[in-house]
């Protein structure tokens, strides 16, 4: 899905509606908007202000064609009489009181004009504030599985583009809704107060105005959703390239690379020239469309004055009320557009704050975590027991089927397996990050459902195949293990990770800033600054998949003692696919589909010559020849 916002796009003409681009639609339009209205009700108040001073604005607006009339006969009168050699003249003095008029009112108008639209963006953007928080909070109360399931754009998505256009339509429609209505209505009443046959004739265009908006709208509507289409493909294809590059000059695919974007490039210009070529054919036969009404007008207008039952401001004030009465019907051609944006985005807000979330702790369990024993608080040891475990991502696919173990506090257990095994699974469950179908998984005798999630996962340390780092200096990195810890304590465990070495070599030592990308330090590096972490958090089980993955031979040996002598004492799960660095292990699990087909130690599992040996030997083919 593309992260571009939709843009939204309006034309604007002379007398007659314009049209805008339709955006996403809502699937649900009342339910979103239901939903909307509830969220809005804590600024009612203020709401309601902002509809008094709307109203009040367009009031003022609306009088003023009226009152300059009077200005305008004044000057006719004037003019009129001093032609025929009358005696009175011009009666400035007159026409000056009511253009002050007129600019009082004026005046008042935007004042009007300007507080609803303060208050209005006050209103909108504690709105998004709210939004962003409560999808922030949203996120963390989500379980894994949602993300599993997710791309990490969708979600994105709805915290950037879809809070950014509820924001900015909010902001907009409601105003104009009002005003547009308010202004409608007042300039219709007007007039008609000045001629009932000359509204009925302006009136007549409109028809004509609303075929011509409809028929150029679903012309180039194809071509406003092709162009945002390959703006998608586009912006995706650069990230992609950008973010890839060197495996594309790797692999001498630069041409290939460029062709791809020229037809992306091509067809964005293309539908881009379309849909621009015809939606800006709208101004000129909205203009053409409007020059006709303003021509019957003025032919009825003077027909009218020269039999006497209209004024030469009258014509004045009528123009520009015609002028005042297309505006909001624009305006509201539009805002049924703005709706649709507002609905599809509170839609989708509101679908993500309504995803189930993690099943809400038991918090039977209390944890010590500190070393002194504290009275009904668990003091974790290290004993782990897994009995009868079934488990599948989809309840009708099980890839855990019948897992049992027994591990004892500060022994080395060691999962290997082919890959899909399910050995990260194992990992994922014991930390909660789902729960078991059946069976349990028991930390000193207590079920891990039983523990606040919080205090199960603070008794854990994870160093993982794929690394995080955020963007920041390597010492906040190291620290995020344990964020009250000293420096001291920092670099101490970047010496135990075999890391603080490397570290002295960088340009600013452990204050150099870690780019968002993570590129300024190799993957070797990344991964010992993540087992620096590790150690920091000072964790009483400790969960390594795959941590010496990316290291070269020599820095995997220097890792394995530093994990060696942080292992001691602890309960650890190794999780590896070289089995060379598991020789040590106090138990080795052999896991295929889901269940334990060996255990043992190294030696053992060697003698039995079954699955284990053949993965092992596998592994040393090609040396031993």
């Amino acid at each position: 899905m593309s992260m571009e916002n939709r843009r939204q796009r309006g034309f604007r003409g002379g007398p007659g509606p314009v049209g805008m681009m339709p955006g996403e639609k809502a699937r649900d339009f009342k339910g979103s908007m239901k939903k909307l209205i509830s969220h809005l009700s804590p600024y009612k108040v203020k709401i309601i202000i902002v509809m008094i001073f709307a109203v009040l604005s367009a009031v003022f607006t609306i009088a003023g064609p009226k009152i300059l009339a009077q200005a305008t006969n004044e000057l006719f009168a004037g003019i009129i009489n001093m032609v025929t050699g009358g005696t009175e003249g011009i009666n400035f003095a007159r026409i000056g009181r009511i253009l002050a008029l007129l600019l009082g009112l004026y005046l008042v108008s935007a004042f009007f004009m300007y507080i609803q639209g303060f208050i209005m963006a006050d209103i909108s953007t504690r709105i998004s504030y709210d939004l962003r928080n409560a999808i922030s909070r949203k996120i963390n109360r989500l379980p894994l599985k949602y993300f599993d399931a997710t791309t990490h754009g969708e979600v994105l998505s709805r915290v950037t583009n879809d809070v950014d256009t509820l924001n900015h339509s909010l902001n907009q429609s409601i105003t104009q809704i009002i005003s547009s209505v308010t202004t409608m209505i007042g300039v219709l009443i007007m007039m008609i107060s000045i001629s009932w046959s000359m509204t009925l004739a302006s009136l007549a265009i409109l028809p004509l105005s609303v075929i011509l908006v409809t028929f150029t709208v679903k012309k180039s509507q194809k071509y406003f959703r092709a162009q945002q289409e390959y703006l998608g493909h586009l912006n995706g294809h650069v990230e992609e390239m950008y973010g890839g590059h060197i495996i594309i000059k790797a692999f001498n695919m630069e041409q290939k690379s460029i062709d791809k974007f020229d037809e992306y490039n091509n067809e964005l210009y293309r539908s881009g020239w379309k849909s621009q070529f015809i939606s800006g054919l709208m101004m000129p036969m909205m203009h053409f469309v409007g020059n006709l009404g303003y021509v019957v007008i003025c032919i009825l207008g003077a027909y009218l004055t020269a039999k006497g039952t209209m004024t030469v401001g009258g014509i004045q004030a009528f123009i520009q009320y015609v002028r005042s009465f297309t505006q909001p019907v624009t305006q509201i051609a539009n805002i049924s557009n703005v709706l649709q944006q507002v609905a599809a985005s509170s839609e989708r807000i509101f679908e993500f704050l309504g995803e189930k979330e993690e099943e809400p702790d038991r918090a039977v369990v209390a944890v010590n975590r500190n070393d002194q024993p504290e009275e009904g608080k668990v003091q974790v040891e290290g004993n782990v027991e897994f009995s009868h475990v079934r488990f599948g991502y989809d309840p009708d696919k099980i890839i855990i089927k019948d897992f049992s173990a027994v591990i004892r506090k500060g022994q080395k257990i060691a999962l290997v397996g082919p890959t899909g095994a399910g050995k990260t699974t194992i990992v994922k469950l014991l930390m909660r990050f789902y729960d078991v179908n059946e069976g349990s998984i028991r930390i000193e005798g207590h079920d891990i459902r039983d523990f606040a999630r919080d205090d199960l996962r603070s008794l854990f340390g994870m160093v993982l195949q794929d690394t995080w780092l955020f963007n920041g200096t390597i010492m906040e990195n190291i620290r995020y293990g344990r964020l009250d810890a000293s420096d001291e304590e920092v670099i101490a465990a970047a010496r135990a990770a075999q890391a603080d070495h490397f570290i002295r070599a960088l340009p600013d030592s452990y204050q150099m800033v870690l780019n968002e990308e993570v590129t300024n330090v190799s993957q070797g590096q990344k991964q010992l600054l993540t087992i620096a972490r590790a150690i920091l958090s000072n964790p009483k089980i400790l969960i390594l998949d795959e941590a010496t993955s990316s290291v070269d031979t020599r820095t995997e040996i220097l890792i394995q003692k530093a994990m060696d002598h942080l292992m001691e004492g602890r309960t650890s799960f190794v999780i590896a696919h070289r089995l060379s660095t598991i020789k040590n292990a106090d138990l080795i699990l052999c896991i295929d589909n889901g269940d334990i087909v060996e255990q043992g130690t190294h030696e053992e599992l060697l003698k039995k010559g079954g699955f284990y040996a053949n993965l092992y030997y596998s592994q040393f083919e090609k040396i031993s020849v």
